[in-house]
């Protein structure tokens, strides 16, 4: 069922549910898309769609059919948030976007092509952090999203699950995909000290609140339309069960509503032992492939095993200096990372990575095993973590023959299986 429901701005305010397990047509989508742009002139817009990481987002789809109903009447270019992940490859690109010419795609580089907006309070932050943090955080974001030349810039993204901010997308997309070092590090941060078991599957986070002041008081005047899905990908099929498009907060809070209850899966009992299968073509870093930590963390029961099958991980981190940082200093623990934080001026200086070693240790509660064949079992433990050979895990634990959910072995052994942990968040329902 597609409704149209008109609402103040410069656009209307688009609500597609679908709750069935078909999900939405791509016939109901561009029909959607295309009422969103219907009666506007157009000559040049910016198409702000995730990266690869987000493949199962149909933001793919979304941006393809976009980029044909306007390329013949305006300039469009595509600026992938990529945030501080490594540039979309050629193939990344065409998988995922199909047949639109790899030249109308843009870089964004977070450390280089950024203008500073505004700064969101210091005595805002520490209200909304509980004192947790007490500095203000300055607001970048790429130079492209200020151009006054776009007549519209249409930010495009999955709403589902996020350690760092509670629910991801919307704000986030601008401010974080497209964002500066400044404004991603300090954001990680207050995620990392505010506590991600506190935020996760949650709206009106203290990130979200940070994000939601600069979105309303430096990028008020931008042309900004936000489409945003909400989605689920059994046996790797995209089904879009959720569309929104808008230009307030009313269809993040939408979107959050429908990913609540698609994307947050409630275990009836701890999990033992947990086995992650990642996606080679999506998860080439630990920085990545620790959803598996974050997104099973309120899941798996004390003294139980995160088994980690990562035949794609070819490094720790998406960029060559933070991937020296995870190597230097380990998934240790948020108290001895919170030290070597006040310690160390390197990390001081890339908080975000801070906050990532923060979020993907289990402080000690359950052991997470990473299984892959690019890096060094001796390298895999000098970051903490166990290691254990990747053909010799999937022989016991075959990605291809384990459900999702609960499986138990020939041998009587139970283990929890995900497929794919971008796409959900798993919590016990008998502890939180």
């Amino acid at each position: 069922m597609v409704a149209f429901i008109a609402t103040q701005g410069f656009n209307m305010e688009l609500f597609v549910h679908e709750k069935t397990n078909a999900g939405l047509s791509v016939e109901a989508i561009k029909e959607a898309l295309l009422k969103s742009i219907q009666g506007k002139t157009l000559k040049k817009v910016l198409l702000i769609p995730p990266d690869f990481t987000r493949f199962h987002s149909n933001a793919g789809l979304i941006t393809n059919l976009y980029y044909h109903m306007l390329k013949d009447v305006a300039q469009v270019d595509i600026l992938p948030a990529l945030g501080t992940h490594e540039p979309m490859s050629d193939n990344e690109i065409e998988e995922m976007y199909l047949d639109i010419p790899k030249d109308r795609f843009i870089v964004h580089n977070w450390r280089e092509d950024i203008i500073r907006v505004g700064t969101v309070p210091e005595a805002f932050v520490s209200s909304i952090t509980e004192g947790l943090w007490e500095n203000s955080v300055g607001m970048e974001v790429n130079r492209l999203i200020m151009d006054p030349s776009y007549d519209l810039i249409i930010s495009i993204g999955q709403v589902v699950p996020h350690e760092v901010i509670g629910m991801a997308n919307h704000a986030k997309n601008i401010f974080v995909g497209c964002g500066g070092k400044t404004t991603i590090n300090e954001s990680h941060m207050i995620g990392a000290v505010y506590g991600m078991e506190r935020m996760m599957g949650k709206d009106h986070t203290p990130v979200r609140k940070v994000l939601d002041y600069a979105l309303e008081h430096f990028l008020k005047d931008r042309p900004i339309l936000f489409v945003l899905t909400v989605t689920t990908a059994p046996k790797n099929v995209i089904k879009t069960h959720g569309l929104f498009i808008g230009d307030t907060r009313k269809v993040l809070e939408e979107a959050i509503l429908l990913s609540q209850e698609k994307n947050i899966n409630f275990v009836p009992k701890g999990i033992k032992k947990c086995i992650v299968y990642l996606d080679p073509k999506e998860f080439k870093s630990t920085w990545l492939g620790n959803k598996s930590v974050y997104r099973t963390r309120m899941a798996i029961e004390d003294g139980g095993e995160l088994i980690v099958l990562g035949s794609g991980i070819t490094k720790f981190g998406e960029d060559p200096y933070i991937d020296q940082l995870i190597r230097k200093y380990g998934y240790c623990g948020r108290l001895n990372v919170l030290d070597l934080f006040k310690q160390n001026e390197d990390l001081q200086k890339n908080m975000g990575a801070a906050a990532h070693l923060i979020h993907s240790s289990s402080d000690g509660r359950f052991k997470i095993t990473y299984a892959v064949k690019a890096i060094s079992e001796e390298a895999v433990r000098g970051v903490h973590f166990n290691a254990a050979s990747y053909d010799e895990m999937v022989l016991r634990y075959d990605p291809n023959k384990l459900e999702p959910g609960f499986n138990v072995l020939e041998d009587g052994e139970e283990v929890f299986f995900i497929p794919n942990p971008a796409l959900g968040l798993w919590i016990d329902k008998n502890r939180f």
